[in-house]
């Protein structure tokens, strides 16, 4: 599980391929109200339970003025599901509506002191940390499709505000596949 948020932590910066042939900056990911960076991964089954989910809150924050995108950084070596090939796979079935980003070498997601997938970083409109929440109350099964939507109505309140809750629910997920030293 992830640490609780530490309010106004600024994004570290990055530049990382896309599976669409892109190279991003978080600035190019950046919203007008906010930004969410999201950790996740192809093969994580907690990941696959609430996918669906990702994507219709992605496209509902985008419309709220909030960027999105996804890291991957397992290593796919050890773990050939979340390779770079597979990514744009995943992403083209299951039409990823932000930018999904490889970390081969890592170091964003130690920057970013990535814990898990999925891990959820909102950020407010100068890139300040306003959520380290989780999606809703899913585990590793979907959860009853009335749960509140923890991530969505924390980002619609960055947005809205520039401030997220005071009270947060760490996500929970597999570890991040580290490489061996």
């Amino acid at each position: 599980m992830p640490p609780v948020c530490n309010f106004g932590w600024r994004a570290p910066g990055f530049h990382l391929p896309g599976v669409d042939g892109r190279r991003y900056r978080f600035d190019d990911i950046a919203g007008s109200k906010g930004t969410l960076v999201m950790f996740i991964c192809n093969h994580c089954p907690y990941v696959l339970a609430v996918l669906d989910r990702i994507v219709r809150d992605a496209r509902e924050l985008q419309a709220l003025g909030i960027g999105v995108a996804a890291i991957s950084a397992n290593d796919a070596l050890a773990y050939p599901q979340d390779s770079f090939e597979n990514m744009k796979v995943m992403a083209d079935e299951r039409g990823f509506p932000f930018p999904y980003l490889y970390d081969e070498a890592q170091g964003v997601a130690r920057a970013y002191d990535a814990a898990c997938t999925p891990d959820f970083f909102g950020f407010d409109a100068k890139g300040g940390l306003q959520y380290r929440g989780r999606l809703d109350a899913s585990r590793k099964e979907a959860g009853a499709p009335d749960l509140k939507r923890e991530l969505f109505e924390a980002m619609r309140q960055v947005a809205e505000t520039g401030h997220g809750p005071r009270e947060q629910i760490p996500s929970m997920g597999c570890s991040i596949k580290w490489k061996a030293a």
